[in-house]
């Protein structure tokens, strides 16, 4: 029997959105060595395991390859990089962190070959330019299979600083992006992962209602992924997911608390990194 086929996320945003903080805040650690940034990396694929990391090329070619040697590695010639740990985050799904969408000196094909290999993306607006032109219409192209089971964070929503400017970026994103998410949250990345086990300020962080959104989500995409071995992306609109097969396997470490029990609150381990990428 082969093995259950994971769901299948990205990372993806503007340049220094926070999507490396994002990544060291799910992953509970730092998935690159600190010197390396993944502004000039092609898209790095994370799987659980502790096998080797490689790269594979354009053409499906596989290359073993050195952590410390990422910044070598030829990014037009690269579809991603794939690299393998273990936390709990990956044990229930594969996370894709992809470079900014608007890297003038980078194509967009780097990212754009990728996009079919997804179920889903988490996206990153920074909050004091949130929702930019450019970023409305990448998100265009998204199939709606997508876009209803994606998550857009608000991030660096600390750098608002009274209630008032929160408020009205928040109401104008919820408004440009009506209908085009299944979630939208403000958050403080850098917050979150200082909060260490204080919980106050994990939940003022923002990271609290992200996080329990992302459970629900990853628990409906296992159910779909088990459905059909094709990531949503291919999956035209308004065509239906082939019919259930299998029921979905949700790891305990993630799963809610039943009714009788005291409600948990859930987060995964901080990292110390402050990755502002």
């Amino acid at each position: 029997m082969s093995e259950r086929r994971k769901p299948r996320i990205a990372l993806m945003g503007e340049f220094s959105a926070g999507k490396s903080t994002l990544s060291n805040l799910l992953l509970g650690a730092r998935p690159l060595p600190e010197k390396v940034t993944a502004t000039r990396l092609s898209p790095v694929w994370m799987s659980y395991g502790n096998a080797q990391p490689y790269r594979e090329d354009v053409d499906g070619h596989a290359e073993a390859i050195s952590l410390d040697h990422l910044e070598g590695i030829p990014v037009e010639e690269t579809r991603v990089i794939r690299l393998f740990m273990e936390c709990d985050v990956l044990d229930v799904c594969d996370l894709i962190d992809f470079p900014g969408i608007s890297d003038p000196n980078m194509s967009s094909e780097v990212w754009e070959r990728v996009l079919p290999e997804i179920d889903a993306v988490i996206w990153c607006t920074h909050a004091t330019q949130a929702w930019r032109q450019s970023e409305a219409a990448v998100w265009e192209t998204m199939p709606q299979s997508v876009r209803e089971n994606s998550i857009l964070l608000i991030t660096r929503y600390d750098k608002l600083t009274t209630d008032k400017d929160r408020r009205r970026v928040f109401k104008r994103v919820r408004r440009e992006t009506e209908g085009q998410f299944g979630g939208t949250f403000p958050i403080s990345l850098l917050q979150a992962l200082e909060a260490g086990d204080d919980y106050e300020k994990w939940d003022g962080s923002g990271a609290g209602p992200f996080v329990e959104h992302l459970i629900e989500t990853l628990q409906k995409l296992s159910d779909l992924a088990a459905r059909s071995p094709e990531p949503l992306y291919n999956i035209a609109d308004g065509q239906a997911v082939p019919e259930h097969v299998a029921a979905p396997v949700v790891p305990r470490r993630v799963q809610r608390s039943s009714d009788t029990e005291q409600p948990k609150r859930v987060r995964p381990a901080a990292a110390s990194s402050n990755g502002n990428s």
